[in-house]
């Protein structure tokens, strides 16, 4: 079999009009392989014969286990059949066989309309943000991109959970100043697996949107989000370096503006160009929802302090014994009793720690003080207790009892 150089060579000295027995005798190949290369339709291809291999006695067995199963690890199939040899060869060949036994999902082409839907999702940046107690960790960031403007918004949150996921949800929707008709999510924990949790519904009802929670295994649903996280990853992560959470927020935005400034390719516009149009056909934003948050009604113990997630924050101590309102958003920890605020504290996102308000430690230690000290007693006979020469004045008596 010639090689590609020389079938090249073949077809230009052929065009250029030299015979093929003088091609043949230059290249040392036989007249007729001169002759093939000629007429050949393409170049030389290396093709080999199908025969029988050591997998060939196995793969009848691995595609009934396919058929049933078409998910069954490779490793798995190897002690079903009773295979022996090279794992990585039998692996390779369960590979070519899988493609005939698993079920097909195509995708269609999806389109969105102005207003109807923002897609949301939670990205994890590949870096560990330096918190109030000196640890690091992974934080979420919310990111939320409108499918017809392809305008994205995202912030970092402290936490996963419900009252976290709405609070970053009501801070994105208020950047964009209007609400999309949809919210597509997938089965977020904090947000519902097959049904939406019961904050999250309540949330939704305000704002007279709706919550729509993918099927397992329906990425495109949701893929422009998604894409926007791979992007982040690749052209805003490289490089930088985020003092605090707030610092990586101020960052992020500031990123997002140019982003957003950015042509996308399947759109052929900018995002920023066509927001105007997506927000117009968007649903109004209200102007505040109610119990949005954290949020507990509790006694206040000995100890005066109140949790928020896995945070204890310190409380006025003359409120022991009475029902306190604890309410926090993603900035600040706010209590109340009987509607006088007795504490307020710049929310902590680090885990397990203790806030404390040195005011709130010294009115513990005045009213310990006067628990430990009270005030003596009058007696019973205090302030009856007079002079008897006054007695002898009001009769008229002078000195000793004498008229």
């Amino acid at each position: 079999m010639i090689t590609m150089e020389d079938w090249a060579l073949i077809r230009r000295l052929a065009a250029d009009g030299v015979p093929k027995a003088a091609i043949a005798r230059r290249l040392g190949i036989s007249r007729t392989t001169v002759i093939n290369a000629i007429a050949s339709q393409g170049p030389p291809k290396y093709e080999r014969r199908p025969g029988p291999t050591s997998f060939t006695p196995y793969e009848a067995r691995v595609r009934e286990l396919l058929k049933d199963t078409p998910d069954m690890p490779a490793t798995v199939l190897a002690e079903r059949v009773g295979w022996t040899g090279s794992i990585r060869w039998f692996r390779d060949n369960v590979k070519r066989l899988r493609v005939d036994h698993r079920p097909i999902d195509p995708a269609d082409r999806l389109t969105w309309t102005a207003g109807d839907v923002a897609q949301c999702d939670l990205w994890f940046p590949p870096a560990k943000i330096l918190l109030e107690d000196g640890s690091r960790t992974l934080l979420p960031v919310l990111v939320m991109t409108c499918g017809y403007s392809r305008f994205t918004v995202g912030r970092m949150l402290p936490t996963r959970k419900t009252p976290d996921l709405l609070l970053g949800t009501w801070a994105l929707l208020s950047e964009l100043g209007r609400v999309p008709r949809r919210l597509i999510w997938d089965n977020e924990p904090g947000i519902g697996r097959g049904k939406l949790t019961e904050p999250v519904a309540v949330f939704a009802g305000t704002l007279a949107t709706k919550v729509v929670l993918l099927p397992p295994r329906d990425p495109e649903s949701k893929g422009i989000v998604e894409r926007r996280n791979r992007f982040f990853e690749t052209s805003f992560m490289p490089g930088r370096h985020f003092a605090s959470p707030a610092d990586f927020n101020a960052q992020f935005t500031e990123w997002l503006t140019r982003a957003n400034a950015r042509t996308v390719r399947t759109t052929k516009a900018r995002p920023v160009d066509l927001l105007a149009a997506d927000t117009e056909a968007m649903l109004p934003l209200p102007p505040a929802v109610l119990h949005l948050g954290w949020r507990n009604h509790v006694r206040l113990g000995r100890d005066y302090y109140v949790r928020v997630d896995t945070s204890d924050y310190s409380v006025d101590p003359r409120a022991i014994g009475a029902r306190v309102d604890v309410a926090a958003d993603l900035e600040v920890v706010r209590v109340r009793h009987g509607g006088r605020l007795v504490a307020e504290h710049p929310r902590r996102w680090a885990r397990g720690m203790t806030v404390t308000d040195p005011t709130h430690v010294a009115t513990a230690a005045a009213l310990r003080h006067d628990y430990q000290h009270p005030a003596p007693r009058p007696s019973e006979d205090a302030g009856m207790v007079r002079d008897l020469s006054d007695y002898d004045r009001a009769f008229g008596l002078g000195e000793a009892g004498q008229p």
